[in-house]
């Protein structure tokens, strides 16, 4: 008798097209005869639903995770981030069904799903690794906070009314300081993402490299910096500064960060793996999700 395959289904349950789909999916995840695991803080919203998955599915709490084969994530980015934080260290794969809005991390769509879940049972899917990064704040000598990120590790400032006062490094060697919001450190996956928005390039994900994207920055030389994987990035909190600052990581988890802070990223050693359906270009992928307008394009007519 072969062993039980195990999914991992996470969904944002507060939203009922969310809610709906992860009812669907652990049905025919059933019907396969596959386990669908299911984390904690979902468990009640789907017993309610379909309270005869007790017994049938299993809590994420009472599984190793080690077993867990493939991650089926319903909803938007945000949802694609909280299950990278629920699988990790383990070395099982994320496929994204986009129920959000842009959802760039997402593989498939929402009228997709039933086709989604056959070749995922059938393992047809190819699996890409993703950068991430880790970040380690110190007072001094003491490391106060350590985490990690898959898009983009922030220092903000948290009072609205004033500036955080900064030195940012790389390679530990000072580089500019300045008067800003706060300092964006993100991976190429993070470059479409808060990054982006604060006027950082578009880095393919193939490329690993660390960005670096300072936010509303009063200087002449605060441009987005890109450097090389094996760089480190660093941003000193001065102590002249008049306001608390706040690190984040993935907009998720957020520690208060002191003056004479600290805060050093480098490419973490564990990756993110994703489940990739298609063998779509970044290319298209990009003007898929950003309506990027091509008409007029008439492609190469030979080798280029």
């Amino acid at each position: 008798m072969s062993a039980a395959r195990h999914f991992l289904v996470v969904s944002h349950t507060g939203r009922a097209a969310a809610l709906e789909a992860t009812v669907e999916v652990c049905q025919r995840l059933l019907a396969e005869g596959a386990v669908p695991v299911i984390a904690a803080e979902h468990w009640d919203d789907v017993q309610e639903v379909v309270p005869e998955l007790d017994g049938r599915a299993l809590r994420l709490e009472a599984v190793d995770p080690a077993v867990i084969e493939l991650v089926i994530v319903l909803g938007g980015d945000g949802t694609i981030l909280r299950a990278a934080e629920l699988i990790r260290p383990h070395p099982a794969p994320l496929l994204g069904v986009n129920l959000g809005h842009v959802g760039f991390l997402a593989e498939s769509e929402r009228d997709d799903l039933g086709l989604t879940i056959t070749r995922a049972l059938a393992r047809d899917y190819a699996v890409e690794e993703r950068m991430t990064l880790s970040v380690r704040a110190k007072v001094g000598a003491e490391v106060v906070y350590e985490s990690w990120a898959l898009n983009e590790v922030t220092v903000e400032k948290a009072e609205r009314e004033r500036m955080l006062e900064v030195v940012i490094e790389v390679d530990r060697r000072p580089l500019s300081s300045f008067g800003c919001d706060g300092v964006v450190m993100s991976t190429p996956t993070g470059s479409t993402a808060y990054a982006f928005s604060a006027g950082g390039p578009v880095v393919w994900p193939s490329l690993e490299a660390l960005l670096l994207v300072p936010l509303s920055a009063h200087a002449l030389f605060a441009r987005p910096l890109v450097v090389g994987p094996e760089s480190s990035l660093a941003v000193e909190i001065l102590q002249r500064t008049e306001t608390s600052a706040v690190i984040w990581c993935d907009g998720r988890r957020t520690f208060d960060l002191p003056a004479g802070s600290r805060v050093i990223v480098r490419r973490s050693a564990v990756p993110v793996r994703l489940a990739r359906l298609h063998e779509a270009p970044f290319t298209d992928r990009l003007v898929n999700k950003f309506q990027l307008p091509v008409t007029g394009w008439r492609g190469p007519s030979g080798r280029d």
